[in-house]
């Protein structure tokens, strides 16, 4: 057993020892690429989203040195029919990158890999001669023509490298070349029956071209056919939830929510297990140390990113277009990067389908709410901790301190938004009504022009508070507002609230600049 050859399974026992939700059938999707043109995968999500776990799986799986059969012996992966095929078959190569950059920070770092990469797995071949001029891919070569075996790579943090050197340094353009090397020469599939390399972001573009455009990727924009395994499906948080008496309500208005590849509902796994272990449910997200980044990427002064964080804060998407992404945090050159990279971090979802990024759950809010109060976005950061009181004024029925409450969500001389018709004050409204959140779901529903905009807020589970229907009218009255409530038709998911139901119109009047509110509770009877 070598330090990154055959390394055995101990990591993947450790994983087995601890509670642990089934993701093998990533196996048998990568067991269907090997000896492929497809063999050559780069899977990447964001941080706490089992990265180094699944490559602890796969290590174990392919590792011809040890008996993992134990292991897999009740996961799915037994079940498929290329379990047998593959299991303990191949001479492992495992490197995660982290050890490497935060030993070394100096311009030869990649020398030093390769030379310690060819040290461990020289002295695991000790019939093969290394020669003086060798690197780790010819050493390999002689190895594989020697034996008549194939090699499986594992590289977990692939992309360490690349967060921690600049673009152009001399660390990056060796880092580049020796993937370039190792992974795209026409040898490369004579040495690896397959390679999985698993990072944050997706293989670093250079122009319009990826550096290894050999390689199929799989990431938070694009999962395709891993998107089951990045994250928890719902039926398996149902799971633990059952298991460990866990609400299962809370967790999902904590950590669900991301929307990945055709995985409607995936939640933040490692939040969930934390939830889990602690017995309560809380924000786990700051540990993840991408925090400080998201702070600086929000403060860029790209034309309507502001606008868009405001927007999402509020509870709506914004249009993203990720296809000009470099894959390097340090190369951002438009407002579609920024929210690109939030993506990749998991501060956003992404709907692939509609092209919308949003923010999934209460825990990453909180976190987003953190940084906007480091951007230094006093008034927003001043409305959000307004919020709760505003919230507590307007089941009260205080129509003055609600009207207030509006008032000090928007600034009367530099405004949050375009704050001009119905759909903005809406927007705001919800920026106000954001502490709602933690005991509401809220939906926005608004039309353009002359139409209407209101807020529904719908009770979550075990919450015994009222629902509120919020009518809003731009240069008319609140009574207006009110009465339009009254003679109209909600949908259903308020009709259950009837006896618990609360009506509030407000309006802007644009000369004064001055909300006004009125509040009612609802009578079913007069109705």
């Amino acid at each position: 057993m070598g330090n990154y050859i055959n390394t055995g399974n101990a990591g993947f026992q450790r994983v087995r020892n601890s509670e642990y939700v089934d993701k093998s059938g990533l196996i048998a999707v990568v067991n269907s690429t090997l000896f492929t043109e497809r063999s050559f995968s780069c899977v990447t999500r964001c941080r706490r989203f089992g990265k180094s776990m699944a490559a602890k799986m796969l290590c174990a799986y392919y590792d011809q040195s040890c008996d993992s059969r134990a292991l897999f012996a009740d996961l799915r992966i037994a079940g498929d029919p290329t379990f047998e095929k593959h299991l303990n078959k191949y001479p492992v190569i495992y490197l995660d990158l982290t050890s490497f950059v935060t030993r070394y920070k100096t311009d030869d770092i990649v020398q030093r890999m390769d030379a310690e990469l060819r040290k461990d797995i020289s002295a695991a071949y000790p019939d093969v001669s290394q020669e003086a001029d060798d690197d780790l891919m010819a050493l390999l070569m002689r190895i594989a023509a020697r034996h008549g075996q194939q090699f499986f790579f594992i590289i977990d943090e692939w992309d360490a490298i690349c967060r921690e050197f600049a673009p152009g340094s001399e660390a990056m353009d060796s880092y580049v070349s020796w993937l370039r090397r190792m992974f795209k020469s026409a040898e490369a599939s004579r040495v690896f029956a397959g390679v999985y390399m698993t990072g944050i972001l997706p293989v670093k573009k250079y122009k319009t071209e990826s550096a290894l455009n050999n390689f199929q990727e799989y990431s938070m924009v694009t999962p395709r056919r891993m998107a089951g395994y990045f994250g928890f499906t719902k039926n398996e948080v149902r799971a633990l939830a059952a298991k460990y008496g866990m609400d299962f309500d809370e967790l999902e208005k904590w950590y669900d929510g991301y929307q990945i590849g055709n995985e409607a509902s995936v939640f933040n796994p490692n939040s969930v297990m934390q939830a889990i272990d602690n017995g309560y449910c809380t924000s786990f997200w700051a540990s993840t140390g991408a925090y400080d980044a998201v702070a600086r990427y929000i403060q860029m002064n790209y034309e309507g990113l502001k606008d868009d964080v405001i927007e999402m804060l509020a509870g709506g998407r914004c249009y993203v277009d990720p296809t000009g992404f470099q894959n390097d945090m340090s190369v951002i050159r438009s407002k579609d990067d920024v929210l690109t990279v939030l993506i990749h971090l998991g501060y956003l979802s992404y709907d692939w389908r509609e092209s919308e990024c949003y923010i999934p759950n209460r825990e990453v809010a909180g976190e987003m709410v953190n940084a906007v109060r480091d951007a230094s976005w006093s008034r927003v950061a001043s409305a959000l901790d307004e919020s709760r009181q505003l919230l507590r004024s307007t089941l009260a029925g205080d129509e003055v301190a609600v009207a207030r409450g509006v008032d000090a969500a928007h600034d009367e001389h530099t405004s949050i938004l375009s704050y001009n018709d119905e759909n903005s004050l809406a927007c705001v409204l919800s920026i106000a009504y954001y502490y709602a959140y933690n005991d509401y779901i809220i939906h926005r529903e608004y039309a353009t022009g002359k139409g209407f905009a209101d807020l529904v807020l719908i009770p979550r589970k075990n919450v015994n508070s009222p629902a509120v229907v919020i009518e809003l009218k731009y240069n008319q009255t609140a009574d207006t507002a009110l009465s339009q409530i009254k003679c109209r038709k909600y949908p259903d998911k308020v009709a259950q609230y009837a006896d618990r139901l609360l009506l509030v119109g407000i309006s802007y009047d644009r000369e004064t600049k001055q909300h006004e509110c009125r509040i009612e509770k609802y009578n079913n009877e007069a109705k």
